[in-house]
């Protein structure tokens, strides 16, 4: 049993003396994981670093088998995750993110599309947190959160929508918000596609992506807590704020 693709290498471990398991999310074969033998040689070892792209020919003698990698670098981005502190905190917190939600062995091309297009802005600073903020919205939407924020859910107007409700993901406007506005979550125009994204903008749609990942696809994965890897990237861009 073998197949072949490109994927973006998530995670390492040691495993024996000489070699890794690696936990790699491909194109075609979603969250896969598979040994990599002599994978912690002074060779190997540099090559594999998270959000690494790699070309991957994986056997095993039967489909459910962990089975073993063959590897050959694409592209590595860690002279990119390390031209600066919020550049690392994103790294981190994409892998540990996807790591976390993704269940193995699932495709989702459309997400690894976007996952690799948003690890190719790592250097670009001021594009960053924008990416990343549509990369969660992405996200919540490829695993069955996604927001519905084209029109009020009480009117069925796309007039003034300045919030999200909590329990259905839905967007609000600011007119029927009325007593119920300290319970309802921020919708910034950034969300909507609208303005020019300023950082504190980004930051509030931040806060509404993440009180649906934890509050409701973490739940949906076993009440576990989201990874303190974007907490810290999220840390790192407020101090830029």
């Amino acid at each position: 049993m073998d197949w072949r693709d490109h994927g973006i290498l998530l995670s390492s471990r040691r495993h024996g003396e000489t070699s890794v398991i690696i936990d790699v999310f491909t194109e075609s074969h979603g969250r896969h994981a598979g040994i990599v033998h002599g994978g912690a040689s002074r060779k190997k070892a540099p090559v594999l670093q998270p959000g690494a792209q790699l070309d991957l020919m994986w056997r095993a003698r039967l489909e459910d088998h962990l089975g073993s990698y063959q590897v050959e670098p694409l592209r590595s981005r860690a002279a990119a995750a390390f031209s600066g502190r919020m550049a690392l905190a994103g790294l981190n917190a994409v892998t540990a993110l996807l790591g976390f939600c993704l269940g193995e062995r699932e495709a989702h091309p459309d997400l690894y599309r976007q996952t690799e297009r948003l690890l190719d802005l790592l250097e670009e600073e001021e594009l960053w947190p924008l990416a990343y903020l549509r990369w969660e919205m992405a996200l919540l939407a490829e695993l069955g959160f996604g927001l519905d924020l084209s029109a009020c859910a009480v009117t069925g107007r796309n007039v003034e929508l300045a919030f999200v409700s909590p329990k259905t993901g839905r967007a609000v406007s600011r007119q029927e918000a009325g007593p119920w506005v300290a319970r309802l979550l921020p919708l910034p125009p950034v969300m909507l596609g609208q303005g020019t994204a300023p950082d504190h903008e980004v930051a509030e749609a931040l806060r509404t992506t993440g009180f649906f990942l934890a509050e409701r696809l973490a739940p949906s994965l076993g009440n576990r807590a989201l990874p303190q890897a974007r907490a810290r990237f999220i840390e790192a861009f407020l101090r830029r704020v």
